[in-house]
């Protein structure tokens, strides 16, 4: 019997800083057949929490060098920052520069986000089928100023993999005439037993108070800022609680300030990025998700599996996921919204015992084995050119 040939797959992202879609190629990577593929994962920059947790039968390249392995001194860092940018801008001019590093050719070449789209398309291997994953809302006021050139790189994939229903619902609403390639959606697996292992790793201690644990970004979108305000309200006005905020970003220093201003750094508290933020979660009495968007959040399914009561507000994909007052509860991303959700949660135990018995066998709906076949099959399907929209 002939031994079939492996399709040779590249996966094309900018770096590994803590993320959901980090952890969804990391975890595609960790378990699509190695039977039938042969995997290569490219990064622009070797960077963030997650860069070196590939599997060791993966291969990684990458372009340049991350800031961890940059110089501490200001001066000399700012000069490999400036060095580093004018490589980028250089491969970016001349993909032939990524082709000395890859030292190999593809079939399936696939961008892990919008952000890598122009990337994956400008490879000069001009044979191989190429795959555009989305995770994001287009319609959001935010993307307006790229769409255009998002939705222009998009129609030039051969396939196209949605996060989330909302993500790919929302186009053929509010963008009847957009001429799109075949795509189906996907969602996010969950590695149920390792995250579970991971919960149970430490027990962080926290006050006696209600505690509301939320993982993101420091990103406006996230909602973080809105959700300082309604926190400083809802203790002036008698409603004892705390919020840990676990991760990074732009907005750290901002909100920093504003918790001083607002004389909360007992109540609010950023605790950074850390590698397992999931003890946390398991251990707080509510998960709480303020953001302005979402497509199809990672974390929400974790801490489902974690049987943790979730507010969130009705964005993106998070009402595929979230029954309101059966699975967790929704609210609208506004002030008055989650002040009126977080008072729920407080006040209303009858609420948040019927949501928690509803989790207990809410894991179930997550077929993770599903997911990757389905994954699998798209790949598969694209290279023998066998595909179209389901």
């Amino acid at each position: 019997m002939k031994h079939q040939k492996k399709i040779k797959v590249l996966f094309r992202h900018r770096s590994m800083e803590m993320g959901g879609v980090e952890k969804v190629v990391l975890s595609m990577l960790n378990h699509l057949n190695k039977d039938k593929f042969e995997l290569t994962i490219c990064l622009n920059l070797n960077q963030g929490e997650l860069r070196n947790e590939f599997p060791d039968d993966i291969r990684k390249v990458y372009i340049a060098d991350g800031k961890e392995d940059f110089s501490k001194n200001p001066v000399i860092q700012k000069i490999q920052l400036a060095k580093r940018k004018i490589k980028l801008d250089k491969v970016d001019k001349n993909p032939k520069i990524t082709d000395r590093i890859l030292k190999d050719e593809f079939d399936v070449e696939i961008a892990t986000t919008y952000a890598v789209y122009k990337t994956v398309l400008r490879s000069t291997n001009k044979k191989s089928k190429k795959i555009a994953w989305l995770h994001s809302d287009l319609s959001l006021e935010g993307f307006a100023p790229y769409r255009e050139e998002i939705f222009k790189n998009m129609q030039q994939f051969d396939y196209i993999i949605y996060g989330s229903q909302q993500c790919k619902d929302v186009l053929s609403e509010k963008f009847p005439d957009l001429k799109l390639p075949p795509g189906e959606v996907i969602l996010n697996a969950i590695p149920i037993k390792e995250l579970k292992e991971k919960a149970k790793a430490f027990k962080p201690e926290f006050n006696t108070i209600p505690t509301f644990v939320s993982v993101g970004r420091l990103h406006y979108r996230k909602g973080y800022r809105t959700l300082l305000e309604v926190h400083k309200k809802l203790i002036d006005n008698g409603f004892n609680h705390q919020i840990i905020i676990i991760g990074d970003g732009e907005d750290y220093n901002l909100l920093s300030k504003r918790i001083e201003e607002l004389k909360v750094q007992d109540s609010f508290k950023l605790l950074g990025t850390q590698m397992n933020p999931y003890p946390y979660v398991a251990n707080a009495d509510f998960y709480i998700m303020p953001s302005e968007s979402e497509g199809w959040p990672l974390i929400i399914a974790e801490t489902l599996i974690l049987q943790k009561p979730i507010l969130a507000t009705n964005v993106g994909g998070v009402p595929e996921m979230i029954t309101h007052k059966e699975s967790g509860y929704l609210t609208d991303y506004s002030e008055e919204g989650l002040y009126n959700g977080i008072q729920e949660f407080l006040t209303n135990k009858d609420l948040i015992q019927h949501i928690q018995h509803n989790l207990k066998d809410i894991e179930k709906q997550f077929d993770n084995e599903k997911i990757f076949k389905g994954v699998e099959n798209i790949i598969e399907g694209v290279f023998q050119n066998k595909m179209h929209t389901p």
